[in-house]
């Protein structure tokens, strides 16, 4: 692929969703879930990063690296053992901090948010 392509431009926020650039793919602010355990925010975040790399012919198996917000890094081994679940031994580099996020919903609302880089693997 030649260029750059923008996908779910949010001009409000000034951002977008996913952009390709060449062989890599470029994911932000995947979240879901909002309001739920951390748990069913990490499977929703990552549910999320699976259907915006769905549009492009990926999926989580090409996801290189990962960058993770977590309101609560004490969260860390329950996000392990999603992690497990959903990328079977195939897992991506990561980076886990810890944030406060600026979120209506407060301490019962965004807990998890997963920025992605993923490869397309050339035929």
């Amino acid at each position: 692929m030649d260029g750059i392509v923008r996908h779910d431009v949010n001009e409000e926020y000034a951002y977008s969703g996913f952009v390709e650039a060449g062989d890599f793919v470029f994911l932000s602010f995947c979240v879901g879930n909002v309001g739920g355990t951390v748990e069913e925010q990490m499977e929703g975040a990552l549910n999320d990063m699976s259907n915006r790399l769905k549009q492009v012919g990926l999926g989580l198996a090409d996801v290189v690296k990962l960058d993770i917000l977590l309101r609560d890094v004490w969260d860390i081994p329950v996000m392990e053992t999603v992690f497990k679940r959903r990328f079977q031994g195939k897992y991506p580099a990561r980076k886990t901090i810890s944030t406060e996020f600026a979120h209506v919903g407060g301490p019962d609302g965004l807990k998890v948010q997963m920025d992605g880089v993923a490869y397309r693997p050339r035929a």
